[in-house]
């Protein structure tokens, strides 16, 4: 391993809190020149952006990598994962780490395996997966299924299939978690933190770590360090697809967005978007707001039925004040959200 860069995985379902632990990282870097990769969900960018509004400079050429004035960069991944990485490479004696943020869809180990891949292998190695939980959204049942009801069920009949796929998603990212982040604790009583965590030592395959977060407020030197050489351990991180070929979720959930020359009052939308996600299977909203009278940006992230808002800048002299909102669920209409949108 030495000479390699070391690269930290940061996965969890959507919403889980890995874009924030990720701004605090950059924020906090110890001096680290840190790179980021973002491969998220949705044609927007959100969360892409959201990173590199913490410090940014002009863009690095024609390329998708991003200069901050921290010394860190951020790269924006669709399908360039391979020629990204590339250029990050031709950059190593100027990075000390890589951190990549999955979408919070995709299981991690593919990704992992890409680094046995020999143009990468000579040059990197995974130094842990960081497996981001919403402790409140699991504890509300979202993202994780009863154990005790499921146990009760295969004893009953072993053929039944007893998982959703987003149940097994969940089960997959922490199948291969070196540390697990319980997130959102702020938002949930000893009580139910206690319950949650015990039903995620039920789901890891293997004795790991987890440490408490009401916001990803993490030190670096609990994430980061680990020399676990993931991509050689991942005998030791069984899922539910790996006799699969490509496995993706993501192909089983839709995405829309919407840009909108429109201004809302923020209480408004938000009502407005809880009746939303009653009304369909939405999983994740986020995006930016513009508002009435006001000089900066509003951020709004939904998970299910919760939401959170804050503004993150100032608009740019030349930037459009428009809305932009991405919505990520299963057989989202379209149509109906934005008539509902437009008539607020």
């Amino acid at each position: 391993m030495a000479g390699k860069i070391p690269v930290t995985v940061i996965t969890g379902f959507l919403g889980s809190g890995k874009t924030s632990l990720i701004r605090h990282l950059l924020q906090n870097n110890q001096g680290r020149r840190i790179a980021v990769l973002v491969n998220e969900f949705g044609e927007l960018g959100i969360d892409g952006e959201l990173l590199k509004s913490c410090q940014i400079c002009p863009e690095d050429g024609d390329s998708n990598i991003f200069e901050l004035t921290n010394g860190c960069l951020c790269c924006t991944v669709q399908e360039e994962f391979f020629p990204v990485m590339q250029k990050l490479l031709q950059r190593r004696d100027s990075i000390d780490c890589i951190l990549i943020e999955t979408s919070g869809l995709a299981l991690p180990k593919p990704l992992v395996k890409a680094f046995r891949w020999q143009e990468i292998r000579a040059a990197a190695t995974v130094d842990a997966v960081i497996t981001v939980v919403d402790c409140a959204a699991v504890a509300a049942g979202t993202f994780a299924s009863n154990p005790e009801a499921i146990a009760l069920q295969r004893q009953a009949d072993d053929n039944l299939e007893h998982e959703t796929p987003l149940q097994e998603l969940f089960a997959d990212q922490l199948a291969c978690a070196d540390l697990v982040v319980l997130n959102k604790t702020d938002l949930v009583d000893s009580e139910t933190q206690a319950r949650v965590k015990e039903l995620v030592k039920q789901e890891l395959p293997r004795l790991v770590k987890i440490v408490e977060s009401d916001r990803s407020l993490l030190d670096a030197s609990i994430l980061l360090g680990f020399q676990a050489a993931v991509e050689d351990d991942l005998d030791s991180r069984p899922t539910h697809h790996d006799t699969e070929e490509d496995h993706d979720h993501d192909d089983e959930i839709t995405s829309t967005h919407f840009i909108l020359d429109k201004a809302f009052d923020p209480a408004k939308l938000q009502k407005q978007l809880q009746a939303l996600v009653n009304q369909q299977e939405i999983y994740r909203i986020k995006g930016f707001v513009a508002v009435p009278n006001k000089p900066m940006r509003l951020v709004i992230q939904g998970v299910g039925t919760r939401f959170d808002q804050f503004y993150d800048r100032l608009w740019q002299p030349a930037e459009p004040r428009q809305t932009r909102l991405v919505f990520i669920g299963r057989d989202l209409k379209s149509a109906e959200i934005e008539s509902q949108l437009v008539a607020l």
